[in-house]
């Protein structure tokens, strides 16, 4: 849910501190990496195959 809907005052602000907190998370792996973490759909597969050495569409079951 982004900052902007969520439903009461209160849950704009916990949204805030979740976005702010999630980026402060990144900026610190990313100076201990020495490097910028994927972002968007390159972040979904590097994450998607470190689990288990396959990308995302490997795991997907055929349709019948």
């Amino acid at each position: 849910m982004g900052v902007d809907k969520a439903p009461t005052e209160k849950g704009k602000q916990a949204a805030r501190g979740l976005h702010e907190s999630a980026a402060k998370e990144a900026r610190k792996v990313e100076s201990q990496k020495g490097s910028d973490l994927a972002k968007g759909a390159e972040r979904f597969e590097e994450r998607s195959r470190s689990s288990d050495g396959k990308g995302a569409g490997a795991k997907q079951k055929p349709k019948r």
